[in-house]
């Protein structure tokens, strides 16, 4: 389903990312995660807990068929992205907690992304299409050579790391609507294809997972600048990594199908994050919400 270039871009998109997301962890971000930990463990039980369970229920309750459900799982069971932080930065949420349940969650994906997703991905499978699970584990751990790159570049040239943290986050998310807008656009057909069910469902994803984030976070009395990074965090999975495993670790025979979710989500939370980011701009944050986000 992905050209030649197509693959290039996203192997630029994925690079890009994961080294922007290495150039904002030094000491003094581990110190503050330490110190206040209580949105990191949210975040965490936010992308292995309930958005898996959520993507799960959504593929059973609209009867999706295997290709199209395990790309949705594959979706749910994924981290958050850097595209998440830029959007936490457009809705005056607090951007080092954003960066804070990214950097964790992607950390802790190595290990609990395969075992969610074969959890509730076992379902979807059958004699054509298995799960890769021991390719799943070391592309996620190639991934994080970037981050390590990244951070590597934070230690040597703050200055650098900046830039490079703003190139990575800009061009990350230039990457992405390429790529989606490329393949829908390359791909008229087959997404004219794809079931009015699993559009639903791929607005309901994102949309279900800002809400419960959000939800979440007021439940435990998080500040609202908090809540907005929790909720947007929650909501924005990781798509390029998604789409990045189905290239690399599934036969080439099956990614036109199960690509199939993972570009539509792409395009789908978006617009979504698009919405929310507009709407709580519109909110005004308590004063001392706004300092805290910055600090």
């Amino acid at each position: 389903m992905l050209s030649g270039f197509e693959k290039a871009l996203l192997a630029i998109l994925l690079i890009t990312l994961m080294m922007g997301m290495g150039t904002t962890l030094d000491r003094s971000s581990v110190r503050s995660i330490a110190k206040s930990p209580k949105g990191i463990v949210i975040g965490v039980a936010s992308q292995f807990g309930w958005m898996p369970l959520v993507a799960f229920g959504l593929a059973k309750a609209l009867s999706l068929p295997n290709e199209l459900a395990l790309g949705l799982v594959l979706i749910g069971c994924t981290p958050g992205g850097t595209t998440s932080n830029l959007f936490a930065y457009f809705s005056k949420a607090n951007v080092a907690l954003s960066i804070g349940m990214t950097a964790v969650s992607t950390a802790v994906a190595v290990v609990a992304m395969p075992a969610v997703l074969w959890l509730y991905g076992s379902a979807f499978t059958d004699a054509q299409v298995a799960l890769p699970i021991k390719d799943i584990v070391i592309t996620l751990v190639l991934v994080l050579i970037p981050v390590w790159i990244g951070m590597g570049i934070r230690a040597k040239s703050a200055s650098v790391a900046k830039w490079v943290e703003r190139v990575g986050a800009w061009s990350g998310l230039g990457v992405l609507v390429l790529l989606v807008g490329t393949a829908v656009l390359n791909q008229r057909a087959t997404f004219a294809e794809i079931p009015f069910n699993a559009y639903v469902a791929a607005v309901a994803l994102g949309g279900v997972g800002m809400v419960l984030g959000y939800a979440t976070a007021t439940a435990v009395k998080l500040q609202e600048s908090d809540r907005r990074a929790v909720a947007l965090e929650t909501g924005i999975q990781n798509s390029a990594l998604a789409i990045g495993i189905v290239v690399a670790t599934f036969p080439e025979a099956q990614h036109e199908l199960l690509l199939r979710m993972p570009l539509l989500y792409a395009l789908c939370v978006l617009l979504s994050a698009s919405g929310v980011t507009a709407f709580f701009r519109w909110r005004p944050v308590p004063a001392q919400d706004t300092l805290a986000s910055t600090r």
